[in-house]
């Protein structure tokens, strides 16, 4: 039976939470022990919702050690494995303390800040020999595994182009807003393109080049709407863009289109089509498995299990951080192309 600490129950803690629940009821061999937040208001179910229906019920927190200190949670419980969903510029420095504790660690995305932390968290985990997994829940999204699938196996033939595209509204729920913070989120293009940036470096690998245009209505935040170019060598046109600016009564929205020499993929509004060149288009059979309980599920399983982390390996992850930051020194000089091969 694995013991779990849980840190950080904000917008997605509590996505994480709800699936520790699950896999509870579920008998999976799992119990979450212990929680830790700064915030106590939290543990009376005091939340501010953000932007996709995750988190959302009442919990009942009599049933776990709680804690608004992490070095208290550390001293007092026995963790086989910790779930870090904190602010992005606590990842490491958490990671590593909870590594060099003997501790595996699933921590949310991004992976850190800069690629220092990044060294740091991978060299604790080797250094340890504990596990340590980036939550990049797109690596277990059913939609986005069956583009990966097709990739790989060329069912329709080469990739000729590819749009990803991610947004909503402004990030208004984060814990004395650290989301709109640059020196703490990286703006959107750290904390939500990151998305699509990892699903670019796990479709095709790293770009040989990429050039990043922005916008910075909102001054602390760095980068509000970000537009990136991916060049590659075989020149297949690679695309991402994401904006926080889509206020009002805007739902969140992720999609993709994909098309190859034989066809395309196209995924909007959670609905996945395949056009074939010839023949029928037709909607495919995927799970409609819940990515972030995925995810969770497959990381347990490594660790109960003594298996290596495949899916999201961290020095991928690392990549992925590499990648978001040639963008950003990109969209510091307007769009300049940034190399990194």
């Amino acid at each position: 039976m694995l013991k779990v600490g849980l840190i950080g129950i904000g917008f997605m803690g509590r996505s994480h939470l709800e699936n520790y629940i699950r896999l509870e009821s579920e008998e999976f061999p799992l119990k979450l022990v212990a929680i830790c937040d700064i915030d106590p208001a939290k543990f009376e179910n005091k939340f501010i919702p953000g932007n996709i229906k995750v988190g959302e019920k009442k919990f009942d927190f009599s049933k776990y050690n709680l804690y608004t200190r992490i070095d208290e949670m550390l001293e007092k419980e026995k963790l086989d494995f910790v779930d870090i969903a904190l602010p992005t510029y606590l990842h490491s420095e958490v990671s590593v303390k909870f590594l060099n504790a003997g501790i595996h660690v699933l921590c949310e995305k991004p992976m850190a800040l800069t690629l220092e932390q990044c060294q740091a968290m991978i060299e604790a985990a080797e250094r340890n020999n504990k596990k340590l997994m980036i939550g990049h829940c797109l690596r277990f999204w059913p939609a986005y595994e069956y583009a990966k699938e097709k990739i790989d196996t060329k069912r329709f033939g080469e990739v000729i182009e590819s749009y990803f595209f991610r947004g909503g509204n402004t990030p208004k729920w984060s814990y004395q807003n650290w989301l709109l913070q640059k020196d703490k989120s990286g703006g959107v293009l750290l904390d939500q393109h990151i998305h699509d940036v990892d699903v670019i470096n796990w479709f095709f690998g790293t770009p040989h080049a990429v050039s990043t245009i922005s916008t910075n209505i909102l001054p602390a935040s760095g980068y509000d709407v970000v537009s990136t170019r991916y060049f590659f060598n075989d020149k297949k046109i690679i695309i991402a863009e994401d904006d926080w600016l889509l206020n009002g009564d805007f739902p969140f929205e992720m999609r993709y289109r994909i098309n190859f020499e034989e066809g395309n993929i196209i995924y909007e509004r959670r609905e996945l089509k395949v056009t074939p060149n010839v023949g029928k288009p037709f909607v495919p059979e995927i799970s409609n498995e819940n990515a972030y309980y995925r995810e969770i599920k497959y990381f347990a399983n490594a660790v109960l299990n003594d298996l290596p982390i495949e899916v999201c390996p961290p020095n991928s992850s690392m990549e992925t951080i590499r990648i978001a930051l040639a963008e950003m020194k990109s969209a510091d000089n307007n769009g300049k192309i940034v190399n990194l091969k």
